[in-house]
């Protein structure tokens, strides 16, 4: 294979094109010689097996018809980017043409639907059309001991006898008896109460009413001057009967007690007005709310300082990916972003979103939304019902959806409803509350140094900060020097740096500006291992058989996940589809001229040491494709999929 490589190679490039990532000369090549080389050995190897992926998709040609071709444009004349609104999605459920009934799999139960079940009740007949099995064993029967989708597995030959019978391994299924390793999840009973909106929401709604209550002390101050100069009025009256009442006792005093009778005038002329405070701090009862807050003191204490934080990555940032992150050193992960609405509805997809592994040991979940209320709601929704060690909120989310409603980044523009936001899930949480935003929406207008200082009064416990705009969104790299002046403005508050770290010597460089700790995100993407490289201070020149291994565990723990029978088959494919996407751009070590490799620079047409690190390279989906058969098995004949994200960030 590496003959081949070189020989192919020699053709390559010499010159090196600008914002490409610089890379050994004999391991260049073009485009074609590329995809020539890495269709050849596949069809070598595996057949005609998935030939129409073996050519890239046509560039996207603009329509002719002038109203059509004005969709989607700016009215300068420049094309939105980043929407990549019309992507197919096909669901994984569409995989199975006919499902084996769930009372069959579980101990061949009496159906509750009878006749009317459109699922399959004969085991032989499910079994003569069921897809082919993919390994001769299954990852959950070997881990637990049993498999829970019985004959549906598609590892089912492992754990079922000939006469369709399921097996189980007592001595495993003992060990593992009463351990729960996922937490977090939607109970049937919860759920029903969301949708029956019966859930109490005592601290929030005490919290709730003294906001409506300034809200009315605020409408009563603003009554017009009539009624101010009435209320005037009266005060004059009341004082002056008072004066008058109190004149033989003034006149009692003596010309030597003159301070006292100054004080007894200033009593009865300035503290008697409803509207002045009072000259000095009065004596009166000494509450606890005088000394200390007491929710603040009763709060969980989280230390956060130089740690290495797995971003909360929207799609790609799943629980079997987090597993893999902890298993190269992440010290903090966080669940992808959840609606709060959606988890007040009591969505099962949104509560998922909330699931913790065992695994994670300091964990966060985050969540969006624009209303004090919604977001109050859901906090004390999360504080009573999860097991989470923060809770983060999200005013950093750049997309039209959530930014449009006064989301996401639209939080730092709604300065009022953002501190009223804050204080509310701060007043129900008994976790730390910490917020993740950007350096502003427009990208020559930066605003995150004038929110930091009030978020430090409002109550937050840690910040992060995204060295980049709304606006900007990947097209430049994150600004450092920006992050270096917001993390002095937050002190004591700690503040989390994040943007272009794909090195440890990347980290090294953001260490130095005097942040609390790095959060990352696409470098963990492109290259889970990151976390190992910062820790151990060294370039990993990682093989491609380990890279693979790591897709490896990532395909058990998605089994583990979302199942191993079709569906979940499929929809482990689907995410390591979207990881790859990522992936593809790491460049390895022993290829590059200039290690380490830039965040920014994109990856030129290179033949890898082996045909694996070749097809790894690839930014051809239907290579992903042809990665992701050899851990689970052909892809189904219906089966469609195009990435979610699109880079734009080689600039």
């Amino acid at each position: 294979m590496e003959t081949a490589a070189s020989d192919t190679a020699g053709s390559g490039r010499d010159v090196a094109v600008k914002g490409e990532a610089a890379i050994k000369p004999e391991f260049l090549t073009t485009k074609e010689k590329f995809h020539g080389f890495v269709d050849s050995e596949w069809q070598g190897s595996k057949g005609e097996q998935a030939s129409d992926n073996g050519t890239e998709p046509e560039a996207k040609k603009l329509k002719l018809d002038p109203e059509e071709r004005t969709k989607g444009w700016k009215q300068d004349g420049k094309r939105l980017r980043g929407q990549n609104k019309s992507r197919p999605h096909t669901k994984p459920t569409t995989y199975d043409e006919k499902r084996l009934c769930l009372s069959v799999i579980q101990a061949n139960r009496e159906c509750p639907f009878g006749d009317k079940c459109h699922f399959y009740h004969d085991v032989a007949e499910y079994m003569s059309s069921k897809p082919a099995d993919i390994g001769e064993s299954c990852y959950l029967y070997d881990t637990f001991g049993k498999c829970a989708y019985g004959l549906s597995c598609r590892f089912a030959k492992a754990h079922t006898t000939p006469d369709f019978k399921t097996m189980e391994n007592t001595d495993l299924v003992k060990a593992c008896e009463g351990k729960n390793p996922v937490k977090n999840s939607l109970s049937k009973d919860l759920q029903n109460c969301l949708r029956k909106r019966s859930v109490s929401f005592k601290k929030s709604a005490e919290y709730l009413k003294t906001l409506s209550n300034n809200r009315d002390n605020k409408q009563q101050q603003g009554n017009g001057k009539r009624t101010q100069q009435r209320v005037a009025t009266e005060g004059e009256t009341q004082v002056q009967t008072s004066v008058l009442r109190a004149l033989p006792l003034i006149h009692t005093l003596s010309v030597s007690g003159r301070k006292y009778r100054q004080l007894f005038l200033h009593v009865f002329f300035v503290q008697s007005s409803p509207d002045k405070p009072p000259p000095v701090k009065t004596v009166g009862p000494l509450t606890d709310a005088d000394v200390i807050k007491l929710r603040q003191c009763e709060k969980k204490q989280v230390d956060f300082r130089d740690k290495l934080y797995l971003a909360p990555l929207t799609t790609c940032g799943n629980l079997p990916f987090r597993r893999v992150c902890k298993r190269f050193g992440a010290d903090i992960t966080c669940g992808e972003m959840a609606m709060c609405t959606n988890l007040l509805q009591g969505q099962q997809s949104e509560w998922a979103l909330l699931k913790r592994h065992e695994s994670e040991d300091l964990f966060g979940v985050q969540v969006e939304g624009c209303f004090p209320d919604t977001m109050t709601r859901c906090a004390e929704l999360i504080n009573n019902n999860t097991d989470v060690d923060f809770v983060d909120i999200n005013s950093g989310c750049p997309i039209d959806l959530v930014y449009k409603k006064g989301g996401g980044c639209g939080l730092m523009t709604r300065t009022r409803k953002f501190e009223q936001i804050v204080k509310g899930m701060n007043y129900v949480l008994d976790v730390p509350l910490t917020v993740k935003i950007r350096t502003g929406v427009q990208e020559k207008s930066n605003i995150a140094h004038k929110l930091i200082p009030e978020m430090k009064n409002w109550g937050v416990s840690m910040i992060t900060l995204h060295g980049r705009s709304r606006e900007q969104r990947y097209t430049k790299l994150a600004d450092w020097d920006y992050i270096t002046t917001c993390s002095k403005l937050a002190s004591p508050v700690p503040l989390f740096g994040n943007g272009d770290i794909l090195s440890y010597e990347d980290a090294m460089k953001a260490r130095e500006t005097g942040v609390s700790g790095i959060m990352i995100a696409r470098g963990a993407l492109i290259k889970p291992w990151i976390f190992t490289e910062i820790k151990e201070s060294r370039h990993w020149d990682i093989s491609s058989s380990e890279r693979l291994d790591i897709l490896r565990d990532f395909t058990n723990f998605g089994l583990e996940h979302w199942g191993s029978d079709t569906r979940g088959v499929e929809k482990t494919r689907t995410f390591m589809l979207e990881w790859l996407s990522f992936m593809c751009r790491y460049i390895p070590v022993g290829l590059l001229e200039r290690v380490p490799q830039k965040i920014n620079e994109r990856p030129p047409y290179y033949m890898g040491r082996n045909y694996l690190e070749s097809l790894m390279a690839s930014q051809n989906v239907g290579d992903w494709v042809r990665i992701s058969e050899m851990l689970l098995g052909p892809v189904p004949k219906n089966f469609n999929f195009l990435p979610k994200h699109k880079a734009n960030a080689y600039k």
